[in-house]
Protein backbone atom coordinates (compact mmCIF):
# COMPACT_ATOMS: atom_id res chain seq x y z
CA UNK A 1 0.00 0.00 0.00
CA UNK A 2 0.81 3.61 -0.77
CA UNK A 3 0.25 7.04 0.78
CA UNK A 4 0.49 10.38 -1.30
CA UNK A 5 -0.22 13.51 0.91
CA UNK A 6 -1.42 15.96 -1.82
CA UNK A 7 -2.53 18.88 -0.50
CA UNK A 8 -2.42 20.13 3.18
CA UNK A 9 -5.20 23.02 4.49
CA UNK A 10 -3.06 26.24 5.58
CA UNK A 11 -5.34 27.01 8.26
CA UNK A 12 -5.54 23.58 10.05
CA UNK A 13 -4.12 19.81 9.96
CA UNK A 14 -6.87 19.06 7.28
CA UNK A 15 -4.79 17.21 4.60
CA UNK A 16 -6.02 15.22 0.97
CA UNK A 17 -3.99 12.38 -0.35
CA UNK A 18 -4.13 9.12 -2.31
CA UNK A 19 -4.29 5.91 -1.15
CA UNK A 20 -3.33 2.99 -3.66
CA UNK A 21 -3.75 -0.70 -2.84
CA UNK A 22 -3.63 -3.88 -5.22
CA UNK A 23 -7.32 -3.29 -5.38
CA UNK A 24 -7.24 0.44 -6.42
CA UNK A 25 -7.27 3.65 -5.10
CA UNK A 26 -8.28 5.71 -2.76
CA UNK A 27 -8.81 9.64 -2.59
CA UNK A 28 -8.92 10.74 1.49
CA UNK A 29 -10.56 12.18 3.25
CA UNK A 30 -12.89 9.28 2.61
CA UNK A 31 -15.90 7.29 4.32
CA UNK A 32 -16.55 3.96 4.04
CA UNK A 33 -19.69 2.13 3.96
CA UNK A 34 -20.01 -0.75 6.76
CA UNK A 35 -20.80 -4.07 5.59
CA UNK A 36 -20.63 -6.05 8.74
CA UNK A 37 -21.53 -9.57 7.25
CA UNK A 38 -19.98 -9.05 4.19
CA UNK A 39 -23.00 -6.83 3.09
CA UNK A 40 -23.89 -3.11 3.02
CA UNK A 41 -27.25 -3.65 4.04
CA UNK A 42 -29.84 -3.47 1.65
CA UNK A 43 -27.43 -1.86 -0.95
CA UNK A 44 -26.42 -3.77 -3.95
CA UNK A 45 -23.11 -3.77 -5.55
CA UNK A 46 -23.67 -1.85 -8.56
CA UNK A 47 -25.11 1.08 -6.21
CA UNK A 48 -21.99 1.03 -3.73
CA UNK A 49 -19.87 1.34 -7.34
CA UNK A 50 -22.12 4.04 -9.25
CA UNK A 51 -24.62 5.95 -7.41
CA UNK A 52 -22.70 6.20 -3.79
CA UNK A 53 -19.26 6.04 -5.60
CA UNK A 54 -17.82 4.04 -2.70
CA UNK A 55 -14.02 3.44 -2.79
CA UNK A 56 -13.89 1.20 -0.17
CA UNK A 57 -15.98 -0.71 2.13
CA UNK A 58 -15.83 -2.81 5.37
CA UNK A 59 -16.09 -5.88 6.51
CA UNK A 60 -16.43 -7.53 10.05
CA UNK A 61 -13.69 -9.86 11.11
CA UNK A 62 -16.07 -11.11 14.08
CA UNK A 63 -19.25 -11.49 12.16
CA UNK A 64 -17.86 -13.26 9.26
CA UNK A 65 -15.98 -15.78 11.22
CA UNK A 66 -18.65 -16.90 13.00
CA UNK A 67 -21.04 -16.82 9.71
CA UNK A 68 -20.80 -17.89 6.60
CA UNK A 69 -17.27 -18.82 8.45
CA UNK A 70 -13.56 -19.57 7.31
CA UNK A 71 -14.05 -22.00 5.33
CA UNK A 72 -16.30 -20.35 2.46
CA UNK A 73 -14.66 -17.59 2.29
CA UNK A 74 -11.31 -19.26 1.33
CA UNK A 75 -13.23 -21.53 -0.97
CA UNK A 76 -14.74 -18.74 -2.51
CA UNK A 77 -11.29 -16.94 -3.00
CA UNK A 78 -11.68 -14.16 -0.30
CA UNK A 79 -14.45 -11.78 0.37
CA UNK A 80 -13.99 -9.87 -3.01
CA UNK A 81 -14.76 -12.60 -4.55
CA UNK A 82 -17.27 -13.46 -2.11
CA UNK A 83 -19.81 -10.30 -2.28
CA UNK A 84 -18.42 -9.62 -5.88
CA UNK A 85 -17.18 -5.84 -4.66
CA UNK A 86 -13.77 -5.70 -6.55
CA UNK A 87 -12.75 -2.72 -4.58
CA UNK A 88 -10.35 -2.21 -1.77
CA UNK A 89 -11.84 -3.69 1.92
CA UNK A 90 -10.42 -2.94 5.20
CA UNK A 91 -11.71 -5.67 8.39
CA UNK A 92 -11.53 -5.08 11.56
CA UNK A 93 -10.05 -7.32 14.12
CA UNK A 94 -13.63 -7.91 15.64
CA UNK A 95 -11.89 -6.86 19.11
CA UNK A 96 -15.07 -3.95 19.43
CA UNK A 97 -17.96 -6.83 18.58
CA UNK A 98 -16.25 -9.09 21.34
CA UNK A 99 -15.82 -6.66 24.13
CA UNK A 100 -19.21 -5.58 23.62
CA UNK A 101 -20.60 -9.27 24.79
CA UNK A 102 -18.78 -8.25 28.01
CA UNK A 103 -21.51 -10.53 29.35
CA UNK A 104 -20.08 -13.26 27.32
CA UNK A 105 -16.32 -13.52 26.81
CA UNK A 106 -13.85 -13.54 29.22
CA UNK A 107 -10.45 -11.30 28.67
CA UNK A 108 -6.88 -12.85 29.24
CA UNK A 109 -3.25 -11.56 28.50
CA UNK A 110 -3.26 -14.94 26.25
CA UNK A 111 -6.08 -13.65 24.16
CA UNK A 112 -10.55 -13.42 24.67
CA UNK A 113 -12.76 -15.56 24.97
CA UNK A 114 -15.89 -15.62 24.26
CA UNK A 115 -19.49 -16.87 23.14
CA UNK A 116 -21.25 -16.36 19.61
CA UNK A 117 -24.24 -14.46 19.80
CA UNK A 118 -25.90 -16.64 16.85
CA UNK A 119 -25.70 -20.07 18.67
CA UNK A 120 -24.02 -19.80 22.09
CA UNK A 121 -21.10 -21.79 20.77
CA UNK A 122 -17.56 -21.09 22.39
CA UNK A 123 -14.79 -19.44 20.78
CA UNK A 124 -11.68 -18.17 20.95
CA UNK A 125 -9.29 -14.99 20.01
CA UNK A 126 -5.69 -14.44 20.11
CA UNK A 127 -3.93 -11.98 18.06
CA UNK A 128 -2.42 -14.67 16.34
CA UNK A 129 -5.76 -16.45 15.39
CA UNK A 130 -7.12 -12.94 14.30
CA UNK A 131 -4.26 -12.33 11.69
CA UNK A 132 -4.68 -15.92 10.76
CA UNK A 133 -9.01 -14.83 10.02
CA UNK A 134 -8.07 -11.91 8.76
CA UNK A 135 -5.49 -13.24 6.25
CA UNK A 136 -8.49 -15.55 5.18
CA UNK A 137 -10.76 -13.22 4.92
CA UNK A 138 -8.31 -11.35 2.52
CA UNK A 139 -9.20 -7.41 3.06
CA UNK A 140 -6.57 -5.28 1.85
CA UNK A 141 -6.50 -3.22 5.35
CA UNK A 142 -6.71 -5.09 8.26
CA UNK A 143 -6.34 -3.77 11.67
CA UNK A 144 -4.65 -5.43 14.87
CA UNK A 145 -6.43 -6.82 17.97
CA UNK A 146 -6.98 -4.63 20.60
CA UNK A 147 -9.07 -3.99 23.71
CA UNK A 148 -11.28 -1.31 23.64
CA UNK A 149 -12.13 0.27 27.28
CA UNK A 150 -15.65 2.30 27.71
CA UNK A 151 -15.08 6.22 27.10
CA UNK A 152 -15.95 6.09 30.99
CA UNK A 153 -13.13 3.40 32.06
CA UNK A 154 -11.33 5.01 35.19
CA UNK A 155 -7.60 5.40 34.66
CA UNK A 156 -6.04 2.33 36.12
CA UNK A 157 -8.88 -0.12 33.80
CA UNK A 158 -7.47 2.24 30.36
CA UNK A 159 -3.95 2.12 32.28
CA UNK A 160 -3.98 -1.64 31.73
CA UNK A 161 -5.80 -2.16 29.14
CA UNK A 162 -3.29 0.26 26.92
CA UNK A 163 -0.49 -1.97 28.52
CA UNK A 164 -2.38 -5.10 26.78
CA UNK A 165 -3.35 -3.67 23.48
CA UNK A 166 0.11 -3.16 23.37
CA UNK A 167 1.18 -6.36 24.22
CA UNK A 168 -1.08 -7.87 21.36
CA UNK A 169 0.22 -5.46 19.11
CA UNK A 170 3.67 -7.16 19.29
CA UNK A 171 1.62 -10.14 18.65
CA UNK A 172 -0.19 -9.30 15.95
CA UNK A 173 2.98 -8.14 13.93
CA UNK A 174 5.06 -10.63 14.43
CA UNK A 175 2.11 -13.36 12.95
CA UNK A 176 1.75 -11.00 10.36
CA UNK A 177 5.43 -10.91 9.74
CA UNK A 178 5.56 -14.71 9.66
CA UNK A 179 2.62 -14.72 6.88
CA UNK A 180 2.31 -14.27 3.80
CA UNK A 181 -1.67 -13.05 2.24
CA UNK A 182 -3.50 -16.03 0.55
CA UNK A 183 -4.92 -14.52 -2.67
CA UNK A 184 -2.06 -13.09 -4.57
CA UNK A 185 -2.18 -9.27 -3.52
CA UNK A 186 -0.75 -7.51 -0.52
CA UNK A 187 -2.18 -6.66 2.79
CA UNK A 188 -1.53 -3.84 5.02
CA UNK A 189 -1.99 -4.38 8.66
CA UNK A 190 -2.66 -1.27 10.97
CA UNK A 191 -2.25 -0.91 14.82
CA UNK A 192 -4.65 0.75 16.87
CA UNK A 193 -4.23 3.92 19.32
CA UNK A 194 -6.02 3.30 22.57
CA UNK A 195 -5.71 5.29 26.13
CA UNK A 196 -9.37 6.55 26.82
CA UNK A 197 -9.84 9.73 27.55
CA UNK A 198 -6.31 10.24 29.17
CA UNK A 199 -3.87 12.53 27.29
CA UNK A 200 -0.92 11.03 28.71
CA UNK A 201 -1.96 7.21 28.02
CA UNK A 202 -2.65 8.04 24.24
CA UNK A 203 0.18 9.71 23.71
CA UNK A 204 2.51 6.86 25.20
CA UNK A 205 -0.14 4.68 22.47
CA UNK A 206 0.41 7.07 19.49
CA UNK A 207 4.31 6.81 20.26
CA UNK A 208 4.15 3.06 20.92
CA UNK A 209 2.50 2.93 17.33
CA UNK A 210 4.51 5.17 15.57
CA UNK A 211 7.23 3.04 16.45
CA UNK A 212 6.07 -0.21 14.69
CA UNK A 213 6.51 2.15 11.17
CA UNK A 214 2.82 0.25 9.83
CA UNK A 215 1.25 1.47 6.45
CA UNK A 216 -0.90 3.31 8.17
CA UNK A 217 -2.61 3.88 11.72
CA UNK A 218 -6.00 3.97 13.44
CA UNK A 219 -7.43 6.06 15.97
CA UNK A 220 -9.62 3.33 18.17
CA UNK A 221 -11.73 3.92 21.59
CA UNK A 222 -13.89 6.84 20.83
CA UNK A 223 -17.32 7.83 20.56
CA UNK A 224 -17.81 5.05 23.03
CA UNK A 225 -19.25 7.43 25.48
CA UNK A 226 -16.93 10.21 26.10
CA UNK A 227 -17.87 13.71 25.82
CA UNK A 228 -17.57 15.12 22.39
CA UNK A 229 -14.90 17.71 22.99
CA UNK A 230 -13.22 14.77 24.93
CA UNK A 231 -12.82 12.90 21.51
CA UNK A 232 -11.82 16.25 19.29
CA UNK A 233 -9.20 17.03 22.05
CA UNK A 234 -8.01 13.29 21.73
CA UNK A 235 -7.88 12.99 17.90
CA UNK A 236 -5.60 16.54 18.16
CA UNK A 237 -3.30 14.80 20.84
CA UNK A 238 -2.79 11.68 18.57
CA UNK A 239 -2.18 13.08 15.37
CA UNK A 240 0.28 15.53 16.55
CA UNK A 241 1.95 12.34 17.00
CA UNK A 242 1.37 9.69 14.52
CA UNK A 243 3.73 10.16 11.41
CA UNK A 244 2.33 12.43 8.79
CA UNK A 245 3.11 10.35 5.71
CA UNK A 246 0.48 7.38 6.65
CA UNK A 247 -3.00 7.68 6.61
CA UNK A 248 -4.80 8.21 10.28
CA UNK A 249 -7.83 6.14 10.19
CA UNK A 250 -10.91 7.41 13.21
CA UNK A 251 -12.55 3.78 13.91
CA UNK A 252 -16.42 4.42 14.35
CA UNK A 253 -17.21 8.03 13.73
CA UNK A 254 -19.48 9.49 13.59
CA UNK A 255 -21.82 11.97 13.05
CA UNK A 256 -21.35 14.15 9.85
CA UNK A 257 -20.15 16.92 11.79
CA UNK A 258 -17.70 14.70 13.92
CA UNK A 259 -16.34 13.88 10.25
CA UNK A 260 -15.64 17.23 9.59
CA UNK A 261 -14.29 17.74 12.85
CA UNK A 262 -12.09 15.14 12.31
CA UNK A 263 -10.71 15.94 9.20
CA UNK A 264 -9.98 19.47 10.33
CA UNK A 265 -7.94 17.34 13.13
CA UNK A 266 -6.06 15.75 10.40
CA UNK A 267 -8.10 12.48 9.95
CA UNK A 268 -8.30 10.42 6.25
CA UNK A 269 -10.46 7.85 6.91
CA UNK A 270 -13.20 6.96 8.73
CA UNK A 271 -16.79 4.69 8.95
CA UNK A 272 -20.17 4.72 10.81
CA UNK A 273 -22.99 2.52 10.76
CA UNK A 274 -24.70 5.68 11.35
CA UNK A 275 -25.61 6.42 8.03
CA UNK A 276 -27.14 3.19 6.56
CA UNK A 277 -28.42 2.35 10.83
CA UNK A 278 -30.25 5.92 11.04
CA UNK A 279 -31.08 5.98 7.24
CA UNK A 280 -33.32 2.19 8.26
CA UNK A 281 -34.97 4.04 10.89
CA UNK A 282 -36.20 7.41 8.61
CA UNK A 283 -33.52 9.75 9.71
CA UNK A 284 -31.80 11.71 6.59
CA UNK A 285 -28.95 13.66 6.61
CA UNK A 286 -29.19 16.13 4.18
CA UNK A 287 -27.19 19.24 3.23
CA UNK A 288 -29.44 21.35 4.55
CA UNK A 289 -30.14 19.56 7.77
CA UNK A 290 -31.66 16.15 9.54
CA UNK A 291 -34.82 15.00 8.31
CA UNK A 292 -37.19 12.97 10.08
CA UNK A 293 -38.89 11.06 7.41
CA UNK A 294 -42.05 9.80 9.66
CA UNK A 295 -42.63 13.17 10.76
CA UNK A 296 -46.38 14.44 9.89
CA UNK A 297 -44.82 17.06 8.30
CA UNK A 298 -44.00 15.39 4.99
CA UNK A 299 -47.20 13.96 4.47
CA UNK A 300 -48.76 16.46 1.70
CA UNK A 301 -44.50 17.45 0.78
CA UNK A 302 -44.98 16.02 -2.88
CA UNK A 303 -40.93 17.80 -3.49
CA UNK A 304 -38.11 15.37 -4.11
CA UNK A 305 -36.61 14.09 -1.22
CA UNK A 306 -33.34 16.19 -1.97
CA UNK A 307 -33.34 18.47 -4.79
CA UNK A 308 -29.59 18.70 -4.95
CA UNK A 309 -29.15 15.05 -3.24
CA UNK A 310 -25.97 12.82 -4.89
CA UNK A 311 -28.14 9.94 -4.85
CA UNK A 312 -30.92 8.87 -7.60
CA UNK A 313 -33.48 8.34 -5.43
CA UNK A 314 -33.59 11.70 -3.97
CA UNK A 315 -35.23 12.81 -7.49
CA UNK A 316 -36.57 9.90 -8.31
CA UNK A 317 -39.22 9.61 -5.33
CA UNK A 318 -40.51 12.41 -2.48
CA UNK A 319 -40.74 13.15 0.72
CA UNK A 320 -44.54 12.24 0.71
CA UNK A 321 -44.18 8.59 -0.18
CA UNK A 322 -40.86 8.15 1.47
CA UNK A 323 -42.99 8.95 4.68
CA UNK A 324 -45.89 6.87 3.41
CA UNK A 325 -43.02 3.76 2.79
CA UNK A 326 -41.67 3.86 6.30
CA UNK A 327 -45.26 4.40 8.06
CA UNK A 328 -45.87 0.95 6.24
CA UNK A 329 -43.37 -0.85 7.01
CA UNK A 330 -41.97 -1.41 3.14
CA UNK A 331 -38.36 -2.53 2.64
CA UNK A 332 -37.99 0.03 0.44
CA UNK A 333 -38.05 2.76 2.68
CA UNK A 334 -35.08 0.72 4.39
CA UNK A 335 -33.41 0.86 0.73
CA UNK A 336 -33.53 4.23 0.05
CA UNK A 337 -32.58 6.00 3.72
CA UNK A 338 -29.79 3.60 3.03
CA UNK A 339 -28.81 4.78 -0.42
CA UNK A 340 -29.10 8.33 0.03
CA UNK A 341 -27.37 8.84 3.65
CA UNK A 342 -24.27 7.27 2.15
CA UNK A 343 -24.64 9.21 -0.91
CA UNK A 344 -24.45 12.40 1.73
CA UNK A 345 -21.54 10.72 3.72
CA UNK A 346 -19.52 10.25 0.24
CA UNK A 347 -20.53 13.58 -1.09
CA UNK A 348 -19.43 15.62 2.37
CA UNK A 349 -15.82 13.90 2.33
CA UNK A 350 -15.52 14.47 -1.38
CA UNK A 351 -16.43 18.23 -0.81
CA UNK A 352 -14.33 18.55 1.86
CA UNK A 353 -11.49 17.45 -0.34
CA UNK A 354 -12.06 19.76 -2.79
CA UNK A 355 -12.29 22.45 -0.69
CA UNK A 356 -8.79 21.38 1.01
CA UNK A 357 -7.16 21.13 -2.43
CA UNK A 358 -8.76 24.83 -3.34
CA UNK A 359 -7.48 26.68 -0.03
CA UNK A 360 -11.17 27.39 1.99
CA UNK A 361 -11.63 24.50 3.93
CA UNK A 362 -12.30 26.33 7.31
CA UNK A 363 -14.52 28.78 5.68
CA UNK A 364 -16.86 25.71 4.14
CA UNK A 365 -16.43 23.29 7.11
CA UNK A 366 -17.91 26.38 10.06
CA UNK A 367 -21.10 26.75 7.60
CA UNK A 368 -21.34 23.36 6.35
CA UNK A 369 -20.79 21.87 10.22
CA UNK A 370 -24.19 24.53 11.11
CA UNK A 371 -25.90 23.44 8.52
CA UNK A 372 -25.79 19.43 8.59
CA UNK A 373 -26.66 19.57 12.11
CA UNK A 374 -30.05 21.76 11.50
CA UNK A 375 -32.97 19.80 12.65
CA UNK A 376 -35.41 20.08 9.73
Amino acid sequence: MKFELQYTDSKSNARAGLITTDHGQIQTPIFMPVGTAGSVKGVHVRDLKDDIKAQIILGNTYHLYLRPGLDILEAAGGLHKFNSWDRPILTDSGGFQVFSLSGIRKLREEGVEFRSHIDGSKHFFSPEKVMDVERTIGADIIMALDECPSGTSDYNYAKKSLQLTHKWLDRCLKRFNETEPKYGYQQSLFPIVQGCVYPDLRRQSAEFVSSKNCEGNAIGGLAVGEPTDKMYEMIEIVNEILPKDRPRYLMGVGTPANILEGIERGVDMFDCVMPTRNGRNAMLFTKQGIMNMRNKKWENDFSPIEEDGESFVDTVYNKAYLRHLFHSNELLALEIGSLHNLAFYLWLVGEARQHIISGDFSIWKSKMVKQVSTRL
